[in-house]
This record gives structure tokens, C-alpha cells and sequence, in this order.
């Protein structure tokens, strides 16, 4: 029974130092970056590829609630059925 459990921390480490790869982003062999978007003259880098945009990472808005209020009423908020 031990010997199972060594042999699968073994595998499952040699798994894991696998993910460590900390070197420069480049496309595989034969293929390219993609090619420019139109009107832009110049390809993406891979870090400019792999940087979210603002809309896939909004910033956080910081408004505090300084009273309450009422809601409206929804009409599309129905109690679940059954």
C-alpha cells in the first residue's frame, strides 16, 4: 500500500514541475502570431496577446451606497416554479 502512494506523489510531482515553464511566449514551430487586426500595421506581441482588455477586466467601481432606496419592481422576477 505504501509503495502505490510513492509512486503516485512521484508521478504527480514529475506532473507538476512540468508547469513551471517561466520562459518567453513564442508560437510553435511552422506557425506564426496571428496576423495584424485592420488598420493596424504592426502583430501583436504574445504579451500584448495574453494581457486581458478593459472590457474582460473591468475596473472596480468604488461609489459607496450613501442611502437606501427602494427597488423597483421586476416584472422578469417570478418565484421558481413547482
Amino acid at each position: 500500500m505504501k509503495i502505490y502512494w510513492k509512486i503516485s506523489a512521484m508521478a504527480a510531482f514529475a506532473i507538476l514541475s512540468a508547469c513551471g515553464n517561466r520562459g518567453t511566449l513564442e508560437p510553435p514551430k511552422g506557425q506564426s502570431l496571428p496576423s495584424p487586426v485592420y488598420g493596424e500595421s504592426q502583430r501583436p506581441t504574445s504579451e500584448e496577446l495574453i494581457t486581458p482588455s478593459t472590457q474582460a477586466q473591468p475596473e472596480r467601481s468604488d461609489e459607496l451606497l450613501r442611502r437606501s432606496e427602494k427597488r423597483q419592481d421586476d416584472k422578469f422576477d417570478l418565484p421558481p416554479t413547482g
